[in-house]
């Protein structure tokens, strides 16, 4: 039987396209459908030749556009689009947004197939919250539960399994949910599916607490935000060498950790390995790096559609960069297709086994890390790269080495863009900069560098000549570590770029 016949096998015609919403509520869950093609192939799904895969999540994706035309809103939404059969068909059907989001699941959810009064949902926030506009989202706890069971498996066997030797083996988290953010619920509800480990919820911890938890005996991991691994230097001065080495893997699950914070995290803890988890509010597992010599991170087979796409919504080709978009497979309730998260991301060859086959891809900046010159719009991260490479070349200081934080600040009513690095020795550093470049090297470093980071949405070229005619000033300026400088959000997250009017 060729992949797509097994597809529809275990997605008959008669649960393709469910008549009522009651119908939905009976449909067998998608985690159901999975384990019936491992018994199939008697191989686990993670291993499966991606031909396999992709039959059945495109069977998958035929199955959620009809469910979603039960709803009225997303019929008008889709506006005649039928179910794909292909997935260059799949790639005609529209973005969703965050205010799509907003619109279909806050208030009256009128993006619903199933009402919310029949119960069994779960309603969670994202971060953004306090700022009086909250981004809401429904989840199927049924379904929800799926895929912890699904992600942790994948966690356990394929990020956490060589770094955990011997037992007992822990798990911590310092997640924690406030104001209807739940990341700790749900980033915990994967890891406390990891096999074989005994789990602790801890939240934001002192350096009493971290002792107390690195005292048990075996190997240790936790997850945490950026900004909490990167403290557990400064809450781990007082441990034990043996609750040090005991320490093995670090898992941060937002943002980018710098090399200078990767070093101290080495350096105090001799066996750590640091590795990314990358996730959303909507979707909570997206991305696990899997190896410290790499920063690709591979989707979890089976748990989301996980695009790359250009502007008009079309998937880039390998080795591209472009934004993120996510379709969760476990959502039969409450559907939201083709979300964009607000990220970019650079397309990577799929792991192709024997022991795993994955889609990956490399975190490249938010959607919003975008430094705004005149009419032109540049990345910042891209930016970065180029400064660091020029600053590197011009002076042998590395940013990357070095800084702790970086921030770009845009004053825009000034006309002038400010590079900010945390760093441990600013006088040093600022000396070891300004002495090679002369008064006006750092003008030159942007304006060479730049140019190399032109936004993919912007027609044309930049370069030093028209960059110099817009009347920007440009300036890198070393500020002491956890310098009050450099915003951080709420949750102690450093955003990359910075608007002053």
């Amino acid at each position: 039987m060729n992949p797509a016949e097994l597809a529809s096998k275990l997605i008959p015609d008669e649960e393709l396209a469910p008549a009522s919403a009651e119908a939905v509520c009976a449909l067998p869950s998608f985690a159901s459908k999975m384990r019936a093609c491992e018994r199939e192939y008697g191989t686990p799904y993670s291993r499966l030749p991606h031909e396999v895969q992709d039959a059945l999540v495109l069977r998958r994706l035929r199955q959620l556009t009809h469910t979603v035309q039960l709803n009225p809103e997303w019929k008008r939404r889709l506006g005649g689009c039928e179910a794909p059969e292909t997935f260059e068909q799949w790639q005609r059907l529209p973005l969703s947004d965050k205010e799509i989001q907003r619109e279909f699941y806050t208030g009256s959810r009128p993006g619903l197939v199933v009402p919310l009064d029949r119960g069994g949902f779960q309603v969670v926030a994202s971060g953004g919250t306090s700022g009086g506009s909250p981004l809401e989202i429904v989840y199927s706890v049924r379904e929800l539960h799926d895929t912890y069971r699904l992600a942790g498996r994948f966690l356990g066997e394929h990020q956490l399994g060589a770094h955990l030797p011997g037992t007992p083996r822990w798990l911590f988290t310092t997640l924690a949910d406030y104001q209807m953010w739940s990341s700790g619920t749900m980033v915990g509800g994967v890891l406390q599916n990891v096999p074989g480990v005994n789990y602790i919820g801890a939240g934001p911890v002192t350096a009493g607490v971290l002792e107390q938890m690195f005292s048990y005996p075996g190997p240790k991991a936790l997850m945490g935000i950026t900004a909490g691994i990167a403290i557990l230097t400064e809450l781990g001065a007082g441990l034990k060498p043996e609750a040090r080495e005991s320490f093995r893997v670090a898992i941060y699950g937002s943002g980018v950790l710098s090399q200078a914070k990767r070093a101290e995290l080495k350096a105090m803890y001799p066996n750590v390995a640091v590795l990314s988890y990358f996730a959303a509010t909507q979707a909570e597992t997206i991305g696990l790096q899997l190896a410290e010599d790499s920063p690709w991170l591979a989707a979890v087979p089976g748990l989301h559609l996980v695009e790359i796409v250009d502007e008009r919504g079309r998937w880039v080709a390998e080795g591209e960069e472009g934004e993120l978009v996510v379709t969760r497979l476990h959502a039969h309730e409450a559907p939201l297709l083709r979300l964009k998260l607000g990220d970019r991301m650079i397309r990577r060859p799929p792991l192709d086994g024997p022991g795993l086959r994955a889609e990956r891809f490399e975190f490249a900046g938010r959607t919003g890390d975008v430094l705004h010159i005149a009419d032109s719009q540049y990345s910042a991260t891209r930016a970065y790269a180029a400064l660091r490479e020029e600053l590197r070349a011009g002076t042998a200081v590395d940013l990357h080495e070095v800084a702790h934080d970086v921030q770009f600040v845009n004053h825009r009513e000034e006309r002038l863009i400010t590079l900010l690095a945390a760093v441990d020795d600013v006088a040093g550093l600022t000396y070891a900069t300004e002495a090679p470049l002369g008064p006006y090297g750092a003008q030159h470093v942007f304006l060479n560098a730049l140019p190399r980071a032109l936004s993919l949405f912007n027609q044309g070229e930049a370069n030093a000549a028209s960059l110099a005619r817009t009347g920007y000033r440009f300036q890198i300026r070393f500020v002491r570590r956890g310098s009050a400088e450099i915003e951080r959000t709420h949750v102690g997250k450093v955003p990359l770029v910075r608007d002053r009017g």
